[in-house]
This record gives C-alpha cells, structure tokens and sequence, in this order.
C-alpha cells in the first residue's frame, strides 16, 4: 500500500528499536520521513536509507530543548514542503530504588518523556494548523501509563503525563482535522528492553540476562515479546485515513498483556 505518498512524517527517536520500525514503515507506504535523535549517529544509521534512494532527511535533536525541537520541524517544511503526520517517539528509562533515585534523574525522564512530547506536539501542531492540510499526531506512552512499576515512578508519571497531553490536545484540535492519540507499547525487543532486563533482573533476584525477560514474555497471553513492526502498524493505522474517526485515545499493543 501506498497510504501516505505525499505526507511528510516527523519520526523522533527515529533512529533505532521502535522508532526506526515506525519510519520504515511509512517509507514502505510512500511517505516522505524525517528522522530525529539525539545522537549524532543518526546520519550514519539512516545511511543505508538514503543511498536506496528512500525520502529521509535526519536531524540531530534534543527534544527537550525548544531551539532543537524548533530547527527540527523547520527543516522538515525546508526539505519537504510541510509537515502531515508528526510521531512523538523519543524516551529514556533509568530504573532505580526510590531513595537511591537523585533528582537529576527525575529531571532527565519528565524532559525528554513529557516535555519533549509537548514541545514536538506544540511545533508540529503549528505547521499543521498553518498548512490548512490538518494532520496526525501519535505519542508513545508505554504500559506504565497504565500501571507502574517497581523502582520507576518517574517513568511512569512520564508517561501517564503523555496520556495526559494527548487527551487534551485532542480535544483542543478536533475541529482543525488534526487527531491526537497514544500508542502503549508492552515488551518490545529493543535496546530499552535489553537493558530493563538486565537491570530490573538484578534488583528483582539473581536472574541471568534474558531470564526476567523471558518470565514476563510468559505472562502475555500471546507468548512472545513484540516487535518494531508489531508497534509500527498501529502507528500507520493511526496516522492513515481510516482512523480519521478516532482521536484522544490511548491504544496498548502488547500481545494482552494489559486489557483496559
């Protein structure tokens, strides 16, 4: 399918896991892509889309500073005339007990996880307001907007911060055509996991890398932990003409793990 030839989508934390799947997908489908990461990497990674002769334009960004989140969408109506769908992606976890934790990182996961949601939300929703086009917007929240977790509260309270905004906004642009959802991906098979694995392992028993993750994966009813692809075909379901009818909702892809 050719669903988005013509759009422009901004990816942020488009350069790896989830991210990457997601703007790989909507290049599948046509679209033109810009992907955002922090890391200087990024050209690198996106190389190999580039010289196939995909649409991409990559951008070093650090979403939770307005003058990059700024550059960002600039560059992306410099490159490609605009800006139609806009996916809030970027994030960052640190697991740690809760008197260990300092405030340095309660700070890093609130900017980069909700205010750098915001912020993108805020610059993206200009350019589509100012197109006239309208357009989509999708965050990634997580299955700890629904429940926390042990020695994460601030992940969780970022991310039900993104539930939070979406809900919002969404009501705030309905009538522009412009939707706004939440996607709560579960276990995913991505640096982030590896790493929640290893270290949640440790503090939660003597699990060997893979153990804990593999006790978790038991208890989704499908069985297994998803993957980029899983996330990246709700993302282009979202963002596609046929859910123009649905917008401030939170949806969980997650093989069961969490139904509500």
């Amino acid at each position: 399918m050719q669903r988005f030839t013509g759009k422009t989508v901004v990816v942020t934390g488009g350069n790896k896991g989830i991210g990457l799947a997601i703007a790989a997908r909507f290049l599948k489908e046509g679209a033109n892509v810009v992907i955002a990461s922090i890391e200087a990497a990024v050209h690198e990674q996106a190389a190999h889309l580039k010289e196939a002769g995909a649409p991409v334009h990559t951008v070093v960004c650090d979403v939770s500073k307005l003058e990059d989140v700024k550059r960002l969408y600039a560059e992306a109506e410099e490159v490609f005339g605009g800006v139609d769908i806009s996916i809030q992606n970027a994030g960052v976890i640190t697991i740690a007990k809760v008197e260990d934790m300092t405030e340095k990182e309660w700070d890093l996961i609130l900017d980069v996880n909700t205010k750098g949601v915001f912020l993108c939300c805020q610059e993206a929703l200009r350019y589509m307001r100012k197109s006239g086009r309208g357009g989509r917007i999708i965050n990634t929240a997580s299955g700890q907007a629904r429940q926390g977790f042990i020695y994460t509260p601030h992940y969780a309270a970022s991310k039900f911060g993104v539930v939070g905004i979406t809900q919002s906004l969404a009501k705030e642009v309905a009538t522009d055509n412009i939707t706004v959802n939440a996607i709560c991906p579960g276990i995913i098979k991505t640096e982030m996991w590896d790493y929640n694995d290893k270290v949640w392992g440790s503090m939660l028993g003597d699990y060997k890398p893979g153990e804990l993750m593999a006790e978790w994966v038991e208890n989704i009813p499908m069985k297994r932990a998803g993957t980029g692809d899983d996330v990246a075909g709700l993302v282009a379901f979202l963002a596609s003409e046929d859910a123009t009818y649905i917008t401030g909702q939170t949806i969980n892809v997650d093989g069961g793990l969490i139904m509500s």
